[in-house]
């Protein structure tokens, strides 16, 4: 693009992916969560260009980029764009204050992993645009409109955690959120003389036009069977196992058995919470364990490859727990494991992957990161 050939930005935006060590598909359902940002992220650099409207966007990953008009934003047939749109539209329709811009974008987060690249995408965007037009918005606002951006743009009805976590993380700290009041509670986190290890299956899951969205529809079937008798339920937050079991016979055992998870799930991020509050490591590796075979038999969002590597992981004694992360179909194993026999696990991991699927594994370390954060250049 002509922009490139005399960018001097003004501002970068460091915007992080993320890990969720428990708790996933509660945020939709008003349930708990305890994210965090990684050190792995998408790096912004942005200039004001002196238009009105006029904002030229160029992915160095892609290379290739677009320019779109701010009084002209409609959907694109380009996936990534979308996230890009959803933003500026949502921006647009708070302020005025948004001028013309150029932008690059450089990601060293992997596509389709499952550490919310998307939800980085939109944060690290809004984060630079808001500093580089002082346009005044909160990150608590940030974090809404990107959750907007990506359901109305990308069509992924997401809860608000990836977004949440992405912008208010801290270093060495999880995110204990409450989806429901948005209330939250930094917790530290201390695994040594563990690792989290990530491990990417590279079987890529598209949420949009996948099974994230049949999932949250059939948990909203299962309350509408609840408020019959409990119309005060708004969510499955709202439900408890006893009042679940009340109504087993009315639902389908798929719409039970989806709903079931939720309830287990919120559990055990509570449970989680105080594992590492009394470093109970033992205590967080069960945990894991039992989430995965809730995220695999129970909500139906893992696969194959993600099956075979957790439990490939239970046959090293040095590996504590290991889980399916992110949004399911796909992506990576979160493990932990000790220091001193990452190197012996990964090396066996990729040798029996690659046997299995002959799939070259993907791995690296991740440590809980601060959120997304902007520096101007002088």
């Amino acid at each position: 693009m002509e922009f490139l050939e005399n960018f001097k930005p003004e501002l970068i935006v460091e915007s992080p992916g993320r890990i969720n060590l428990i708790g996933e598909h509660t945020d939709y359902n008003m349930g708990y969560v305890l994210p965090t940002a990684i050190g792995k992220k998408i790096v912004f650099k942005l200039q004001r260009n002196n238009s009105d409207t006029l904002c030229n966007v160029y992915t160095l990953g892609y290379e290739e980029g677009f320019q779109v008009n701010l009084n002209q934003l409609s959907k694109s047939d380009i996936e990534w764009r979308n996230y890009v749109l959803g933003v500026l539209n949502e921006i647009s329709k708070r302020t005025d204050k948004l001028g013309g811009f150029d932008c690059t974008i450089e990601s060293n987060l992997p596509t389709g992993s499952g550490l919310s690249s998307s939800a980085a995408l939109e944060c690290g965007l809004a984060f630079g645009l808001n500093e580089l037009f002082d346009i005044g918005l909160s990150k608590l606002e940030m974090v809404k409109l990107c959750q907007i951006a990506e359901h109305t743009f990308a069509g992924t009805l997401c809860g608000i955690m990836d977004q949440y976590a992405s912008v208010m993380s801290e270093a060495g700290k999880v995110i204990l959120l409450d989806c429901r009041s948005l209330e939250q509670k930094m917790i530290p986190i201390d695994l040594h003389p563990y690792k989290i290890i990530l491990l990417n299956t590279k079987v890529s899951h598209s949420l949009a036009t996948s099974e994230y969205n049949v999932r949250k529809a059939e948990c909203e079937e299962g309350i509408s069977i609840l408020q019959k008798k409990y119309p005060i339920i708004k969510s499955l937050r709202d439900v408890n196992k006893e009042m679940l079991t009340e109504f087993k016979t009315e639902m389908s055992a798929l719409v039970f058995k989806r709903c079931a998870f939720i309830l287990h799930e919120n559990e055990r991020v509570l449970q989680m919470t105080k594992a590492l509050q009394t470093n109970n490591l033992d205590e967080v590796g069960t945990i894991l364990y039992e989430a995965h075979e809730g995220i695999s038999n129970e909500y139906e969002v893992s696969c194959k490859e993600s099956d075979f590597l957790v439990d490939f992981s239970k046959t090293n004694d040095s590996v504590l727990g290991a889980r399916q992360t992110g949004g399911g179909f796909g992506g990576c194993t979160l493990n932990i494991v000790h220091e001193e026999a990452v190197a012996e696990f990964v090396k066996s991991s990729a040798t029996a992957y690659k046997k299995a699927f002959d799939i070259d594994l993907e791995w690296f370390e991740v440590t809980p990161s601060e959120g997304t954060r902007a520096k101007w250049v002088r």
